[in-house]
């Protein structure tokens, strides 16, 4: 098993554990200013497995054999104009469409433990087990959440419990297809539903984002940049990743306090964490597609 394989299932094994325990002794981590806390955890580890996307956009530039790398940083930041435009224009079009994109990226990505490539319809189930990080908020925290979705100017009405429970369900089957290691892809699952039992729905998803999803996309990287040292790799992975983080960390920080003139600060931070994910999210996504797309090619 090589150490990428090791590190997830460690991974998978420990959130579950400190998940399981801090439900069964009912420790709730609340306190003041958890806000401006999940945002640093969200805009420093959160967005660091997105930040050797420029690394990837050269690669994806010489495939079009384009050599002026600007054209790649001026797509990227294009696509998340566009977004943020739309998100002040159509907030709840933007929302939805987010969503559904969210959960098919989180539902890919978080599949590591071999994927079942030969099942027909993956890309479906690879959706639903995404869907369980908006599921589970809105099931055990809706009024909390759909109060988020407000702080992002969406109006949201409140969802039936019994279609939520449905969808959770489907969720939860599709561990069935999407892994080979069913075991191991429902602890992630279930992990996901105690957060949400027993946390708030921001501190929930900044917990899955930076410790689960976003650590398993970075051990992935590390592995393509250095397999056989991974040591080696997490420091290579560290200086490569370190200046777009901070790069990105301080214009969230720019925004905020602009924001910030006209809103409250955890409203402030609520609009640019969201907004600011989905702004980065879609040209994040649309790089993997193209680069998978054209590796299948050959």
């Amino acid at each position: 098993m090589t150490n990428f394989m090791l590190l997830n299932k460690y991974q998978t094994v420990i959130l579950f554990f400190l998940s399981t325990i801090l439900l069964t002794f009912n420790i709730n981590l609340k306190f003041d200013n958890l806000t401006i806390v999940c945002f640093f955890l969200i805009a420093t580890i959160g967005v660091s497995h997105g930040s050797l996307d420029h690394i990837k956009g050269h690669k994806l530039l010489k495939i079009f054999k384009i050599e002026n790398k600007l054209f790649f940083y001026l797509g990227y930041i294009f696509i998340s104009l566009i977004i943020i435009g739309l998100w002040l224009i159509l907030p709840l079009f933007t929302l939805i469409v987010f969503l559904i994109v969210a959960s098919y990226h989180f539902g890919k990505e978080d599949a590591v433990f071999e994927k079942n490539k030969k099942i027909k319809l993956l890309n479906i189930f690879l959706f639903f087990k995404g869907s369980l990080v908006i599921l589970a908020p809105l099931y055990f925290n809706q009024n909390e959440t759909i109060k988020i979705f407000e702080n992002l100017d969406v109006e949201f009405n409140m969802v039936n419990n019994n279609i939520l429970i449905v969808f959770m369900a489907l969720s939860l089957v599709s561990n069935f297809f999407v892994n080979k290691n069913i075991f191991l892809s429902f602890l992630d699952s279930l992990t996901i539903i105690m957060l949400n039992v027993n946390f708030s729905p921001l501190l929930s998803f900044t917990i899955y984002f930076c410790f689960l999803h976003s650590l398993r996309h970075s051990f992935s990287i590390i592995e393509e940049m250095n397999n056989k040292n991974f040591k080696s790799g997490i420091i290579l992975f560290l200086k490569k990743a370190m200046p777009l983080t901070l790069i990105t960390a301080l214009m969230f920080l720019i925004f905020i306090f602009f924001l910030n003139k006209y809103y409250s600060l955890d409203s402030a931070i609520l609009k640019v964490i969201f907004i600011g994910l989905a702004s980065l999210t879609f040209p994040h996504i649309l790089l993997e597609y193209l680069l998978e797309k054209h590796e299948k090619r050959t």
